[in-house]
């Protein structure tokens, strides 16, 4: 990718938001009740260079929770408390083509196959170390707070409502801990589970976070490293095969970043020692992605030139 102007750039983004903000398509994420509320009229763009430069568009300061986005970055932890090989032994790394809640484990490992669906992500949490609860919570809450440069809390709106009706993660749960994948107390896990789930984020903070994983874990803005540079090419691996579920082999072949995607309508996307792409719009696709979002990263990878395999 050549070097961008940043006035066209600007003109650029405020292109793309005025070409998709009047998309209707999908529909906000009902099946957990708080989510149901998300104004569908919300979108927004922010781009974060790796060296510090911030270009935004639209609802850029609307806080929303970051939801499955956050795998990312607990998986990121959980390398650096135990190590890729020990990780690999609870959790695989291979795309499954299933939606992201299916409850479905590999049948000769028994591990969940990845860290970005839920089965995975619910035993890649259960790893996080601490002497109990609340040092587990409060080492995450720091975790984020490293990659976005700002305190980051838990909406616990959101959270009591994903814990009342988290009951196939339940399941999910309680299938990884018969094989021996998950050996803490299962609420204990979950609770940290759906709280990283709840922490609420703004597009700006997603770009920043995506930008901190392009910049090798150092973040561009407050140069605090958050995460070990050792482990970014698993964290950006992981990203590339698995992060948009059952549409990652699309995303890799027309978009090719490493990715991920919320329910809550964020997507992060890392372009290595370049930038981070941060977008929110609530309206989702049947396999959960932000429709705005997809089609702005489509829009970006092509004009921009940011295809990892455009040579």
């Amino acid at each position: 990718m050549s070097q961008i102007d940043p006035s066209p750039l600007k003109v650029f983004l405020n292109e793309l938001h005025s070409q998709y903000k009047s998309v209707r398509e999908g529909a906000v994420a009902k099946y957990i009740p708080e989510l149901a509320k998300a104004n569908p009229d919300l979108f927004s763009i922010c781009i974060v260079t790796v060296d510090g430069q911030v270009w935004k568009v639209g609802d850029w300061e609307q806080l929303f929770t970051i939801q499955s986005i956050s795998k990312v970055f607990a998986y990121g932890l959980a390398l650096e408390d135990h190590g890729l090989d020990y990780v690999l032994t609870r959790v695989g790394v291979e795309p499954t083509g299933d939606a992201f809640n299916a409850i479905i484990l590999d049948e000769q490992s028994k591990r969940p196959y990845n860290p970005m669906v839920n089965a995975g992500a619910i035993a890649t949490t259960s790893l996080i170390k601490g002497s109990g609860p609340t040092e587990r919570l409060n080492r995450m809450l720091d975790m984020f707070q490293r990659y976005i440069g700002r305190d980051v809390f838990v909406d616990i709106s959101v959270f009591t409502s994903e814990r009342s009706t988290g009951h196939r993660n339940r399941a999910m749960a309680h299938l990884m801990l018969n094989f021996g994948m998950i050996d803490r107390n299962i609420e204990e896990a979950l609770d940290l589970y759906f709280q990283q789930c709840a922490v609420m984020v703004n597009c700006q903070d997603l770009a920043v976070m995506a930008a901190t994983l392009g910049n090798r874990g150092i973040n561009p803005i407050t140069k605090e490293r958050a995460v070990d540079k050792r482990y970014i090419k698993d964290i950006l691996s992981v990203m590339y095969t698995c992060g948009m579920y059952n549409f990652a082999g699309e995303w890799a072949y027309k978009i090719g970043i490493p990715v991920k995607s919320g329910i809550c309508g964020g997507i992060i996307a890392v372009v290595p020692n370049k930038m981070g792409i941060g977008v929110f719009s609530p309206l989702l696709d049947v396999r959960g992605n932000s429709v705005r979002g997809v089609k702005v990263c489509e829009e970006l990878s092509q004009r921009l030139g940011l295809h990892l395999f455009d040579c």
